[in-house]
């Protein structure tokens, strides 16, 4: 009786030992304790607890048992450990796919030995039952093999606490963000983590890589507003407007699909509302282009003083006073894949790399080159940091980065001055021409020890009335402004300064800096689920009138946008964002499925929305919108997982 007693002390070891995880982490990273998802957290590491303890049990040697009960308990308090130190850095939590390019996050290895000093004490909580187990663990446990009878008890009563587990999500609701959402239907890690456990969302996320899982859309059909028939149109009005649309056949296209998926794909892309031209179309027709997506850059960076060609860019061109940079999982990668594809970004991938055989039309290289630009893109970090060697050459450009093409001087981060010096005299004698830029001098740690962009621009940042983090994060967008400085200023040495067009926006917000910090440079509280990801949107272009563009708008909408500007033949229904210049509903949608549109703006966390001063709307306009909200992102994925645009676009 004794034995069987000691032996049971093994599996409340590990039940309690994941009960006690997951509460660590929730209190080290958000604090927020929901009552359901405690429940559903409780039963779920029952089940996860009881299945580590039936396969540290299966040997007949006690000490191969021992050792593998250390041995499971380690490898699950470092899952812990990391996704809390990669929440501490990036503010969200790795999947499993990015795990497996784990070399490449390696890159951070100082930031991640930083975060785990600072965040130690959580670190070797985590720890502590495998220290405890493989201390006391001979004294207090029986580690022998147990019986088919007793796992077959145990199996079963698993099977019955899972089945409660299952309840508790079914009885959770069905909305956005509810349990039964992130369980069965979308993957949002930050919010799975919340109402399910860092266990269960891991194990999902497994399950789904496995599978090749894809999110589970539920729209009745009448939430789609569907586009209007053209031909109707043009009969009845006098002035119908033009639309940016292809000559496509969908009807054609469903008759002679077999593949029910690209048929229902057919079918929506079909009923979406094209965006109309409109008086900015083709405005800059035939103009270079040079479009870069800025590191971390943020309105706290704009200064009239310290960072003054900014300030001139975001003022005395077009001013979008209302545009938003959300953030998506893979920060940097996914905000790259959105500005440059007009698409939502498939959680769980790496959707810019697995977009490299696809065919991509609509991005700016391709568009561009086929009208006999010279295109070009250039990254001032590692060639092949999130597999870019593979994702920008298959959008039309002759790519360089370190390690092949760019030669940069050997320092953490990079320069942004250095790099445009480089490589502005590659291009610039060559009309027509597009180069695309992916930054780095903006990247955290933000401090002037580490981090060399800081260092070097200490002097101008000194007097201002930050902490140093602050000043620090300034300091690196010195460096970005330098950089713009320098490339207006070869734009006029060569003569093309007036016939090109520049486009700049951040990958994300500066999540490097706390949010402390981030209030401290706002000089207000910063609300966090809409005000954080608020941004400039350069676009501009030498002499040109400033224009004030009050829309809601994102980095969603660049690529329409842009497209419109050069007049180019492309097909809006195609893409998820909207031509912001155009008289086009606006609609900024966020990773947690929060939206902001003319009429006001919904809280997917909450389940509030807030209209817009004077704006009254129709009883079920936020269900119409998230539906909306809801298909493009299930589109979007099916767009990367079938490779959609090669079926559908004409060469």
């Amino acid at each position: 009786m004794k034995g069987k007693l000691k032996q049971s002390y093994l599996l409340a070891l590990f039940i309690l030992s994941l009960i006690s995880m997951e509460l660590v982490f929730r209190f080290a990273s958000d604090r927020i304790f929901d009552g359901t998802g405690l429940f559903i957290l409780l039963i779920f590491s029952i089940t996860a607890g009881s299945f580590l303890y039936l396969l540290s049990s299966f040997s007949k040697s006690k000490s191969f048992n021992r050792f593998l009960s250390i041995a499971l308990l380690g490898s699950t308090a470092f899952m812990f450990s990391s996704q809390l130190i990669y929440f501490k850095i990036f503010r969200t939590y790795y999947s499993l796919y990015s795990a497996r390019n784990a070399g490449q996050v390696a890159e951070f290895w100082r930031d991640a030995l930083t975060t785990s000093v600072k965040n130690g004490i959580w670190i070797l909580l985590f720890f502590l039952p495998a220290l405890l187990l493989a201390v006391f663990g001979k004294r207090v446990i029986n580690f022998k093999k147990i019986s088919w009878s007793n796992r077959t008890v145990i199996i079963c009563c698993m099977v019955i606490v899972h089945a409660a587990g299952l309840l508790a999500v079914y009885g959770n609701g069905r909305d956005q963000l509810s349990a039964y959402d992130l369980y069965f239907k979308n993957r949002s890690p930050i919010y799975s983590v919340k109402k399910l456990g860092v266990v269960t969302t891991m194990r999902l996320d497994l399950q789904r890589l496995a599978t090749g899982w894809s999110p589970v859309l539920e729209t009745s059909p009448e939430y789609l507003r569907p586009s209007p028939d053209m031909a109707e149109d043009k009969a009845v009005e006098q002035h119908a407007p033009v639309y940016n649309m292809m000559d496509i056949d969908f009807d054609k296209l469903i008759s002679k699909e077999r593949n029910t998926r690209i048929r229902d794909m057919h079918n929506y892309f079909k009923s979406v509302l094209p965006t109309p031209k409109n008086n900015y179309t083709g405005k800059y027709k035939g103009y270079n282009l040079i479009f870069i997506t800025a590191e971390a850059f943020s309105p706290y960076a704009v200064d009239k003083d310290v960072t003054p060609t900014l300030y001139k860019m975001v003022n005395e061109g077009f001013r979008f006073t209302n545009f938003y940079n959300p953030i998506w999982g893979v920060s940097t990668s996914d905000g790259e894949y959105v500005a440059c594809t007009g698409l939502i970004p498939k959680e769980g991938v790496w959707s810019f790399y697995k977009s490299g055989d696809n065919r991509l039309p609509f991005v700016m290289g391709n568009q561009l080159k086929k009208l006999g630009y010279k295109t070009n893109a250039y990254h001032n970090h590692s060639y092949s940091y999130y597999k870019r060697h593979i994702s920008h050459p298959n959008m039309g450009y002759d790519y360089k980065a370190v390690g092949k093409g760019l030669d940069m001087k050997k320092t953490w981060p990079e320069s942004d001055l250095e790099m445009i010096e480089k490589t502005v005299p590659e291009y610039v004698n060559n009309q027509p021409f597009h180069a695309y830029y992916m930054t780095v001098s903006g990247h955290m740690q933000y401090s002037f020890n580490g981090n060399f962009i800081a260092w070097k621009n200490r002097k101008y940042v000194q007097a201002l009335p930050y902490s140093q983090a602050g000043k620090a994060y300034i300091a690196t967008q010195v460096e970005l402004d330098r950089a713009l400085k320098r490339l207006n200023e070869m734009l006029e040495e060569a003569g093309v300064a007036n016939n090109t067009l520049i486009a700049l926006s951040a990958d994300h917000y500066p999540y490097g800096l706390e949010n402390k910090v981030i209030d401290e440079l706002a000089g207000h509280h910063v609300e966090r689920n809409f005000e954080l990801y608020k941004s400039p949107f350069i676009l501009y272009t030498k002499g040109m009138q400033p224009v004030m563009i009050d829309k809601p708008a994102s980095s969603l909408d660049i690529i329409p946008t842009l497209s419109n500007l050069l007049g180019l033949e492309f097909d809006s229904r195609l893409l998820m964002g909207r031509d912001i210049l155009s008289d086009a509903e606006p609609l900024v949608l966020f990773n947690n499925k929060s939206f902001i549109t003319d009429k006001g703006r919904y809280n997917s966390v909450t389940g509030t929305f807030t209209p817009s001063k004077g704006v009254r709307v129709e009883k079920d306009y936020v269900r119409r919108i998230s539906a909306i909200v809801d298909s493009k992102f299930y589109y979007a994925a099916r767009i990367l997982e079938l490779d959609y645009y090669r079926d559908v676009v004409p060469e």
